[in-house]
């Protein structure tokens, strides 16, 4: 279904209020790899109510948190927030997280072999995100920090040498559902992070480390995705 003109995607609506992304995780709605859908289409897909959803996020829009405005953000500023945040947490739970699932598939794999297969999908998105992280430090990261200050400065910019902004962002969204689709996978195969009866510690523990890794990688995709890619495209096009 294409999108209504006057209906905001679910990454949008995540975007403009982020109390949003916790009634699109109870009903698992994706609002950042699959942040470009609406709500109607989704809903359609899945066969989910749309009525009862909408009442929801509206209620959640009453609920006293503090959110941070992301949207209003430098760009600079929240490229920086992102890798202080997100790529230091990533770097730092990743080991931790392996080293549980090794100790869990050694005691448990053989009366849970989804653990093994858990364990083996972790491994993909560790080498994944690595070099995912790696090139948007290195490349595209910059590149929207050198946007945001010509753009403050009143500075002209010439054309990058990878032609404009849009063909790393469209690698780096490739590469979120890459990683977000194994995730799928993880919580699929873990019954959503649910350990079984039998499980010891380490067991509870691993997965609920992963269930925090999938929230925080959430969040984190959304950011890039809904707000610090498609404006900083944006930004280019107008500076140049």
């Amino acid at each position: 279904m294409e999108k209504k003109e006057t209906e905001a995607t679910i990454g949008e609506m995540v975007k403009k209020d982020f109390r949003k992304a916790e009634v699109f995780k109870k009903y698992g709605l994706d609002f950042c790899c699959a942040g470009k859908k609406t709500l109607t289409s989704v809903c359609k897909e899945k066969g989910l109510d749309v009525v009862k959803i909408e009442k929801e996020l509206k209620e959640s829009a009453k609920e006293k948190i503090a959110i941070n405005d992301y949207d209003s953000w430098d760009l600079g500023f929240l490229a920086d927030y992102i890798i202080n945040q997100h790529h230091r947490y990533v770097n730092k739970a990743i080991p931790i997280i392996n080293e549980y699932l090794q100790k869990v598939v050694i005691v448990h794999g053989e009366k849970n072999p989804e653990t093994i297969k858990i364990a083996d999908l972790f491994l993909i998105i560790t080498d994944e995100l690595n070099r995912h992280m790696c090139k948007e430090e290195d490349v595209l990261f910059p590149y929207i920090k050198h946007l945001s200050e010509a753009d403050s400065n009143g500075m002209k910019i010439e054309p990058s040498p990878f032609g404009t902004v849009q063909n790393p962002i469209n690698m780096m969204e490739y590469e979120h559902d890459v990683v977000g689709d194994i995730m799928k996978e993880i919580s699929c195969l873990s019954s959503n992070y649910t350990a079984p009866t039998n499980a010891c510690n380490t067991f509870l523990v691993s997965y609920a480390k992963l269930k925090e890794f999938e929230d925080d990688l959430h969040q984190h995709i959304h950011l890039e995705n809904n707000i610090l890619f498609p404006k900083a495209a944006e930004l280019e096009n107008r500076l140049l």
